[in-house]
């Protein structure tokens, strides 16, 4: 059996939280004097979206609206088994692949897009903003919006903007507006672009720009792509899918490993697992991989940050680079952001989740390894989770153990073939 597609029926009909479940309490958000970050959030996020930020209530059902998106949109998606990849490796792991790409986006976002947009709509708003770095996060959004008849800002990073024009064309496509980040339609992106007119962008500028957007037109709210709890809480659907497939394979996950940027997909992948290893049910390794150029688990602080570049949000307990930060531009653009979810890093700091860096030229080959495998080329993103994943087969085929590794397939890479160009031709360095 190579592969296991649920049913309909059985997508999920609640959403996890693991804010219920923490070995220790969730550090609360904060807030400075002047900014007044905790009360501007009623202004730009739903009802809805702010009750489950805050919820500690273990499963929140899920709309049947939003369930019936799901099922438009292709959910569940199919567990995959690698095993032309395990051939190419000789080794005797058996690796699994959750494949979040066969959305009509391309990627998981649109398991939060679709919520965040429902909720938005419910309150009666007219337009949603939000930032994007590789893209796929507006694009889903974009489309979420044209679904429930509201308009939707993108501020797109913009050095990932000009290596990646067919997002905007897509973006487009679904009635999206899109602007490379820093513009001049905000005060922050002018002040930005003031101080550096060849600023190259970063998702903390971007969420600086949207949110500013938003907070100057009440009939306007913000949606924010990853980070926050309730956007980890959506993502569930992703793990208890997978639960439901392994037990049809007749596995237990040994390894899981997702790519992380802000944490969402990650989070979406592994906490209903992380619950039961919490529950002692499993005994797994959970493996969250990072770019090096952009190294917030492994080298970053834990402590309140800004989760954007103004200073807008809330002050959030975090992994932080600090949100000045500038990441370099690789082509990983999803993974540039200086912060993480707060719960995910919570699980690292407190030892439940593993955390490595790995760099460009290793991340790129195990795509192109990918793609001659399995036949899906991976997006730059999504081949973190497979160089992780292909590192730990290659363990076993060292120490002979039968592990079963699952890797979160985020997203495809066919909008970012200009990446594996400049890898193919050698002009990627680390």
């Amino acid at each position: 059996m190579y592969s296991v597609r649920l049913t309909e029926k059985e997508i999920p009909k609640k959403w996890y939280n693991i804010a219920a479940d923490l070995p220790v309490e969730f550090p609360a958000y904060d807030q400075t004097e002047e900014g007044k970050q905790l009360e501007n959030l009623p202004k730009i996020f739903s009802k809805g979206v702010l009750e489950q930020e805050l919820s500690t209530e273990r499963y929140i059902k899920i709309p049947k609206e939003v369930r019936n998106i799901y099922k438009q949109m292709g959910r569940p998606s199919p567990l995959v088994r690698a095993k032309a990849l395990e051939d190419h490796l000789d080794t005797p792991a058996k690796i699994f692949y959750k494949r979040e790409d066969t959305s009509p986006t391309g990627s998981h976002k649109l398991n939060t897009a679709i919520a965040q947009a429902y909720y938005a709509k419910k309150d009666g708003v007219e337009r949603l903003t939000t930032e994007t770095g590789a893209g796929q996060w507006g694009t889903a959004l974009s489309l979420a919006c044209n679904l429930m008849d509201m308009d939707c800002t993108v501020y797109m990073v913009k050095v990932s903007f000009n290596q990646k024009p067919y997002r905007k064309t897509i973006m487009q496509l679904y009635d999206g507006e899109v602007l490379a980040s820093p513009t001049d339609r905000t005060d922050f992106g002018r002040k930005v672009l003031e101080e550096n007119p060849e600023h190259p962008g970063t998702l903390g500028v971007a969420i600086s720009e949207a949110i500013e957007d938003a907070l100057n037109d009440e009939k306007v709210y913000y949606s924010l792509g990853s980070v926050l709890n309730h956007v980890m809480l959506h993502q569930t659907v992703i793990g208890q899918e997978t639960q439901k497939q392994l037990e049809i394979f007749d596995e237990t996950p040994d390894v899981m490993v997702a790519c992380v940027g802000g944490g969402s997909n990650f989070a979406g992948a592994t906490f209903p697992f992380i619950k039961d290893q919490l529950d002692e049910k499993i005994d797994c390794k959970f493996i969250a991989v990072e770019p090096s150029h952009c190294p917030t688990l492994t080298q970053g602080d834990y402590c309140y940050d800004f989760g954007d570049t103004a200073g807008l949000t809330p002050l959030i307990k975090m992994y932080t680079m600090g949100h000045d930060f500038i990441p370099p531009s690789d082509h990983a653009g999803g993974l540039r952001y200086h912060g993480m979810s707060p719960l995910v890093a919570l699980l690292v700091h407190e030892g439940i989740v593993e955390a490595r860096a790995v760099d460009q030229t290793g991340v790129f080959q195990s795509g192109v390894t990918f793609a001659r495998t399995e036949g899906i080329v991976p997006a730059p993103e999504t081949c973190h989770a497979i160089k992780t994943g292909i590192d730990e087969a290659l363990e076993c085929k060292k120490t002979g153990e039968e592990k079963t590794i699952v890797i979160n397939f985020s997203g495809h890479g066919l909008l970012d073939l200009a990446g594996y160009d400049d890898y193919l031709e050698g002009k990627i360095v680390d």
